[in-house]
């Protein structure tokens, strides 16, 4: 018995109730369409067309947003042929995009897919990008624009579209773009729009080795600054809205006619509890001194906690992430924090000025 043998025909009359309206050469065979079939309804004012090599469309006018991010994806995620044969011409309950192998949508029209009001609608994109394994044996081809990617992150699943995360779609739209107020007003909705932490965007932007490029470099540092506010925002909702007793905000620390401390977010001085936040993002790149910045960066949180804490002091860390994922538990870590100060040995007086 032949296994490889194509299934029986079924009529093409039953095409029509695919939705949406492309498929692959591999799909359509399972249809039982022949070559000669295919290559009939696919000439030149006949009832389907070539949308891309190996995938058509199943009508004679324009490709809609929806069915070009589909061909997109099933050129980019086609199977070799010996895969292809038992391929479902749609994806079946519990592989809810397995025609499209591991390629997803990237780029600029993953972020409308995300919903981004600064990237630009779907139709009016010359290229969609998709996202595929660095080994895959394919060229970009007309609408179509493959990104290629060492490690390939796990998508999202938008409207039956597999779509990359935001912080990699970002990073793979702002390798495409050169204007800074458009890289800018990416990265100032993805963060003011809860999509992502700064410190995901700038991590991605690095292994893309993209921060040793100004538009970019200035860009991230509006993106920083914005990522800050928002976290200084949070933590004081989070006092506001737990019943924590108000703390005195931004202020440094010092020992009487003594070395400055440091800063600290937020301070409790009966109690000697400090809140600083952690706003830090890894930085590489020539304009960003490699890694020892960021180790740098480190060791100065550390030692600046490490002498608080031997002056009796106590620091709670917290990061912008755990902020706007778990305001409660924070808010829990620093009331366990103020309520047991009272067990501690009395804190070594400290000078509070406004920062």
């Amino acid at each position: 018995m032949n296994h490889n043998a194509p299934l029986s025909p079924l009529p093409l009359h039953h095409l029509s109730h695919i939705r949406p309206r492309v498929l692959s050469t591999a799909q359509l065979r399972t249809h039982g369409v022949s070559p000669a079939d295919l290559g009939a309804h696919c000439r030149p004012g006949g009832p389907w067309q070539q949308l891309l090599p190996g995938v058509c469309l199943l009508h004679p006018g324009p490709p809609t947003s929806e069915e070009r991010l589909h061909g997109a994806l099933l050129y980019a995620g086609r199977p070799p042929v010996r895969e292809a044969r038992a391929m479902p011409a749609q994806p079946g309950a519990g592989e809810p995009h397995a025609p499209y192998a591991d390629a997803m949508i990237t780029g600029l029209a993953a972020l409308t897919l995300h919903r981004f009001s600064s990237a630009p609608p779907l139709l009016t994109l010359d290229r969609i990008d998709v996202l595929v394994p660095r080994t895959r044996r394919l060229r970009s081809v007309g609408f179509v624009r493959l990104v290629r990617g060492a490690a390939m992150p796990t998508p999202q699943l938008i409207t039956g579209v597999p779509v990359a995360p935001v912080a990699r779609a970002l990073a793979d739209a702002v390798a495409q773009l050169t204007e800074a107020g458009a890289v800018r007003r990416l990265l100032t909705e993805a963060v003011r729009g809860g999509h992502c932490e700064p410190a995901a965007i700038v991590r991605e932007l690095t292994h893309a080795r993209l921060l040793n490029l100004p538009h970019v470099v200035d860009a991230v540092d509006s993106l920083l600054a914005e990522g800050r506010a928002i976290a200084e925002d949070r933590l004081y909702r989070l006092v506001a809205e737990h019943g924590l007793p108000a703390p005195l905000w931004n202020v440094d620390l010092r020992l009487p006619g003594g070395p400055h401390l440091g800063g600290v977010d937020a301070y409790w001085p009966d109690h000697a509890v400090a809140v600083e936040l952690d706003t830090r993002a890894p930085r590489q790149g020539p304009r960003q001194g490699s890694r020892q910045d960021d180790d740098g960066l480190w060791s100065e949180y550390a030692r600046k906690r490490e002498h608080l804490e031997r002056l009796g002091i106590t620091v709670v860390h917290i990061t912008p992430r755990k902020l706007r994922d778990s305001a409660e538990q924070q808010a829990a870590v620093v009331r366990t924090a103020l309520m047991a100060s009272d067990d501690r040995d009395p804190a070594a007086y400290v000078v509070v000025l406004p920062r």
